[in-house]
Parts: C-alpha cells; structure tokens; sequence
C-alpha cells in the first residue's frame, strides 16, 4: 500500500480540517494539501518520473515539504529527504548516488546546490518553476506493492560516507501504528511541531498525524528556537513534537532561565543519542510528565524500543532510575536480541550487540551489498550498539560498539562515565574516549564543557567520579572544550576527538 493514500482519505474524509500552519498562519486544509500534493505529482510524472524513480528534498522545514513528500508518494516514487544542515557538496553527493532524477529546494539551499555542480534539474519551492508545478493537472495517487522503495534514507555517515538505508511503505505502516500501540496518542486536535529535521525523526512521525488529522505546524525560523516553540505552543496547545536529548537540555535550560513552564506542550519523543539521567530527571522536574523515550536507527527508523511517558516520570518503583537509563521495552512489531560476537542469545543482565528482527527493520543498504552482508545476518539487524535486557525486557544501552574502551583488558563503556561526569553541578556536557596506551591498551579520557563561570578542577572531577564509579573506569586526563563537535543531528563525533587527541601527541 502507497503510504500517500492515507492523506487522499483524509482529505475525503475532513477536506476542510486545518492541516497546514507556517507558525499560527493556516496554509492548507486538508483538501487543499491532498489537491496540491497531487497537482506535484502530476508534474513530476509528465517530467517523466516513473514508479520507483528517486526524487530528494534538500529543504528547510516549511509546509511545501510535506506537500513535495507527498506529491512524491501519489506519483509512485520514493523520497530521498537531506537534512538542509548539510553541505552543498555533501547533499550533492547523496543525489547522486540516489540516482536522483529532480531536487526540490528552498530558499538559501537551491544556490549551494548549484554551486556543488548539481546535474538533474532544481525546483525551487518559491520560484515560478514550482507555482508551475502546483498549477498542473492532478493525478490519482498510483498504488505501491508494501515492499517497494518509499524513503531513502542516507545515515549520518559519522564514520564515512553516508549509507541509502531502503525504507519500504510497509515499514513506515508499521512504524506509525507503532507509535499508536507502543509511544503516544495521535487526535485530530493535535498538533505536530516541527523543530527538529523533517529529513530525519521529526520527519517520520509526520504520517500517523496525516492519518489522524492532526495539524501539522512549521516554526517560521524552519529550526529549533527555544523561545519560539514556547510561543507556539502556547498558542496552540496540544503539541506533539520530536526532540533530540541535546535540544531538551537546552529547552530545560532556557525555561528554568525565564521562567518558561512549557504551557501547551503535551508530548515531547526524545531519541537519535543518548539521554543522560541527570537531563531527563531536571527536564521532567520543571514540565512535568510530558516525555517519551524511543530508541531506533536509520535502519530501523524509529522503530526498535519505547519507554513510556509513565515510566519516564516514575519515581516510586525501587528500580525507576535504572528504567530511565535504558530505552525501554521493544515495541509491538519487534523482536530484540542480546548477542554475542556469533550473535548468539546471551544470558540476562550480560553485555552483547543489540539485535533487531522486524519488518520495521531494513533490508538493505542501496547498492551496497557489502554493507548490507555486514549489517543484516540470518535475518537480523545488527545495530552496531552495545547493551543488555534485564529480567523485565527493558534494554539499556551502553554505547556503540566501536566506541567500547578496552583497557587492561576489561570493558569500559563511556556512557556510564559519562552520566557519572555529569552529576557534577560543574559539568555542563561532556563526551568521553578512549585514548591509545602502549601497556594498559586504552586510557578514558573525558573532553568537559564547564557550565558559565566554571573552572575545570581535575582532581574535583577525579573525587567526583571515585565517589560514583570503580577507580579503574575513571578519566586519567580531563580536556576543557567550549563546546563538543556535532554533526547536524545533534551527535558528538567522537571520531573528531580521536582526532584531536593525535594532534595533541
């Protein structure tokens, strides 16, 4: 099933239900988005894009977007969406190895793109060329099998170039009926706010408020700004939105500032790093019980655990800070496996790689067999990250499996010196590595952004973290940064430390 349906039976069901708001303007009911999308789609098919061809969307959150994606969708090909934080170059390089066949773009993304050498053809959503493309003709929406191509999704290539993760209609069906069951209620007074990427998480959960005829809002600024979600969701009310725990921090951070209390915000899904105890607690203390945890992948979008807004707020069971450290229970259309190195099920409790079974899980990288054999296994997703299932099936996540810290022969997992770190009241953010040692293999090092007005005291750090974890876990060097390297979805590259740490000799 072409997933796209679902907003032709919304429009047939409410056509006049507000659907479509750049900040409290209303852009299009939901007749008026289900007509424009098709009138894209009919132009894209007389440009003679076919079923299954490749169409990207290098754009910053606006509602054309949703009205390009689905356009896309109703003319039978698959959406390619780059997260508009990117290069020229690096959106370049991802169009064409898509094998992308038309680029839609906004303001201040259409030039780099151009001046990255861009071969197939640039619509611009605020030129001429795409009020042309709104005045033609509409098509039907043309049915898709459940397992044909409906998202390509590019990885953030923290470690290299990005991979194409194949993502099917039936995945993004089950995806969003999973949101249902597994992470949060969806009405049609809802709002989805979007301050995060719609390339990325805040992008994939768009569909299930098409279904239910939810409305759907774009801050003006097309990013996160604190002090706008703030009044937006005063306005609004009801709002459901999608977060990285990097921007709750600075959410928190700025209410508690100005006296913020988050009126309106209902739901906040949080995911794509890790959230670190300490943040969760402060962020649920001033807004209350509004947060919900997922944990998934590009390979899995979305998809792989959920930790309840019940259990997220909980303080009254004698294990509620070891359940707000994991990432919950696997959702409904999965299955979940701690493996070994041979992927074997390992005991509760024990260490091992976390494994996916699903048809919500990938199968395949596009045109990357090599990776693909790597990744998917009798079956399986090998998701690259380490962790443990305890009796109860709430799965923890330790780390990435190659950011694992192997020294004098014993596993160290950074996260758990990091969560350590950051119960200092000094710490504002930090990120540890391991760093090559001739006798013992690695030391952990820690790289510290200090709060304003903060000194970075070693020993105070050192007593700090003897007082919380075994002395052979803790950092032997401690580095004062201003601020921590991320990509454009909000994940320290660690890889970029390591870096810094062979300059430093």
């Amino acid at each position: 099933m072409n997933i796209g349906f679902w907003l032709q039976r919304q429009a047939q069901v409410a056509p006049d239900r507000p659907a479509l708001f750049l900040g409290r303007d209303l852009v299009a009911s939901y007749g008026a988005f289900h007509d424009r999308a098709a009138r894209v789609a009919g132009w894209l098919v007389a440009q003679g894009v076919k079923p299954g061809d490749r169409v990207a969307i290098f754009m910053k959150n606006c509602p054309d977007l949703l009205i390009v994606q689905y356009g896309i969708w109703y003319a039978g090909a698959a959406c390619v969406p780059i997260n508009a934080k990117l290069h020229g170059r690096e959106a370049a390089w991802i169009i064409e190895n898509s094998g992308t066949c038309v680029t839609f773009s906004s303001p201040g993304l259409t030039d780099a793109l151009r001046d990255a050498g861009v071969d197939c053809p640039v619509i611009d959503v605020t030129t001429a060329d795409y009020a042309a493309a709104l005045a033609c003709d509409p098509i039907i929406p043309l049915p898709q099998a459940a397992d044909d191509l409906a998202w390509l999704f590019y990885t953030s290539g923290t470690t290299g170039r990005p991979k194409g993760v194949m993502i099917s209609h039936r995945m993004l069906v089950l995806v969003s009926l999973a949101y249902l069951a597994d992470v949060d209620a969806v009405r049609a007074d809802d709002i989805a706010l979007y301050a995060a990427p719609m390339s990325h998480g805040a992008g994939l959960y768009n569909m299930i408020h098409v279904r239910m005829g939810a409305r759907h809002v774009c801050p003006p600024s097309g990013g996160f700004e604190e002090p706008e979600i703030f009044d937006l969701a005063r306005h609004f009310g009801n709002i459901h939105m999608f977060a990285a725990p990097t921007m709750i921090k600075r959410m928190t951070s700025v209410a508690k500032a100005t006296g913020e209390r988050g009126e309106g915000l209902r739901s906040i899904v949080y995911g794509g790093g890790p959230m670190y105890v300490a943040d969760i607690v402060e962020a649920v203390d001033h807004f209350g019980p509004i947060f919900i945890q997922i944990y998934g992948q590009g390979e899995a979008p979305m998809g792989i655990t959920a930790l309840t807004r019940e259990e997220v707020a909980d303080r009254s069971h004698p294990r509620w800070r070891e359940r707000l450290a994991s990432v919950g229970r696997a959702q409904s259309p999965v299955e979940v496996r701690i493996g070994d190195a041979a992927g074997a099920p390992v005991p509760v409790g024990t260490p091992g790689e976390i494994m996916v079974r699903s048809e919500v899980a990938m199968t395949g990288y596009w045109q990357n067999p090599e990776a693909t054999a790597k990744t998917v296994v009798d079956g399986w997703l090998m998701t690259g990250d380490v962790g443990f299932m305890d009796e109860d099936g709430y799965v923890t996540m330790q780390d990435r499996s190659k950011d694992l810290i192997i020294s004098g022969g014993t596993n160290i997992y950074p996260r758990e010196v990091e969560e350590a770190l950051l119960t200092h009241a000094d710490v504002h953010e930090v990120s540890v590595i391991g760093r090559p040692n001739a006798e013992w293999g690695e030391d952990v090092v820690a790289f510290v952004v200090m709060v304003p007005g903060a000194d970075l005291d070693p020993a105070a750090l050192d007593a700090h973290c003897l007082s919380q974890i075994a002395r052979f876990k803790r950092p032997k060097a401690y580095f004062a940064v201003p601020e921590l390297p991320k990509n454009n979805y909000g994940k320290v590259l660690k890889t970029e430390l390591r870096t810094r740490l062979t300059h430093m000799g």
